[in-house]
Formats: structure tokens, sequence, C-alpha cells
């Protein structure tokens, strides 16, 4: 951190009133059970949204031609004022109209980490994670990158006030970064931390079954 940064720090949280809100809103949604019985839902949207999709996050997946290079990603440190606290994520964003969401993955993990996706290998199906509380949703695409095309690391494309840290991680330490990440105060995003868990896992059933 450079002399002119500082720690970022929350100066108020106020309620807001949903007219002067600018990237979401709060609707009431009534609706009918199971048994037919009268319901009331409050739910927060995104004012954003330009087609079906919110957004995407983006699991990189790093390769090199050198021997010694095991699978990695890349992760990102970023301030989330909601929560007051470090966020360790994956590269992800917005779609802008008349974007697909792969366009929208390769876009996001160039401007956030300087690195281009040579291809695009999968794209989920719609995910949400809160959905007793939002309607956001998102898809997860995967890419791969070509570490070799980059003789040392590539500059980000940050808009102005960005700040965002990246981080080439092995996918074998995955699981231990986020503990040691976890003992420094950062948050791990929910979209993540089970993408360790199952590398972790599946790792472990490998062994074991390489041992019968």
């Amino acid at each position: 951190m450079s002399q002119q940064e500082q720690l970022p720090r929350i100066v108020s949280r106020k309620s807001l009133p949903t007219d002067q809100a600018k990237w979401v809103t709060l609707k009431k949604i009534e609706w009918k059970n199971q048994d037919n019985t009268d319901k009331i839902w409050e739910v927060a949207e995104r004012t954003t949204r330009k087609g079906e999709v919110d957004a995407v996050a983006i699991l990189a997946l790093l390769e090199s031609k050198k021997s010694d290079f095991k699978p990695s990603t890349i992760i990102i440190e970023q301030y989330r004022p909601p929560v007051e606290k470090f966020v360790i994520e994956l590269p992800a964003g917005l779609i802008d109209e008349g974007e697909s969401p792969e366009a929208a993955a390769i876009r996001e993990l160039e401007e956030e980490t300087g690195y281009k996706a040579h291809e695009v290998i999968e794209s989920s199906p719609l995910l949400v994670s809160d959905p007793g509380m939002t309607s956001a949703n998102m898809k997860l695409v995967v890419v791969r990158v070509l570490l070799d095309d980059y003789p040392s690391s590539p500059k980000q494309k940050l808009d102005e006030g960005e700040h965002i840290v990246r981080r080439v991680v092995e996918l074998d330490s995955l699981m231990d970064e986020f503990r040691a990440y976890e003992k420094r105060g950062f948050t791990i995003d929910a979209r993540l931390f089970p993408l360790a868990t199952g590398w972790e896992l599946a790792s472990k059933f490998n062994k074991a079954a390489k041992s019968v």
C-alpha cells in the first residue's frame, strides 16, 4: 500500500429510500403457497439487469508449458462495504446490454486481472446464491488462460476508484490460503469456497483410489 492509500472504512450506515437507490430496489411479492395461503415476501432486485442474467463469475484455469507448473487459478481481494471486510472472490462483474455471459467473462477477467482468456471451456446454468433475499442471478464461466503468453504480470484495467488485488494461486493450496485469509480477518465468498472444498475432496479420493 502506497503512502497515498489508506484502509477503507465505513463512515455511516443509514436507511435509504428506494427512490434514491441506483443499483438495487426493494419489492413486495404477494403469492400463494402450496396450501393456497396468501403470503408476502420482501425481495431485493438489481436495477441493472439488461437481459436474463445479471452477472458472471470467472473461474480461470491457468496453464503453462513449464513442467513444474501446477494447476492454478486467479482469485481477487476486494473490500465490500456491506460486510465491512475484504472478501476473497473469483473475478466477476455485471453483464452489459447485448453482451453474452461468455463475452462478459472474457472482458471482466481482463479488466480485473489483466489476463486474457484463451478459450471458454464451460458456462454454467443460471445460478442463484441467496434466493431467500434477492432475485439476483449469475453464471459461472470457466476459461483457459495460457500463462506462457505473459513474461510478467499483465496490467489490470480497473475503473477509477476501483481497488482489486489479484493473486495466482495453486488449486492444491486454495484451502490453506483460505484458512490463512481467515486468520487475517478476511471473508471468503460463498461461491468460491465450494470450489476449494470440491478440489480438496477430489484430490483425497484420487489419492485413496490410487492406494487401493
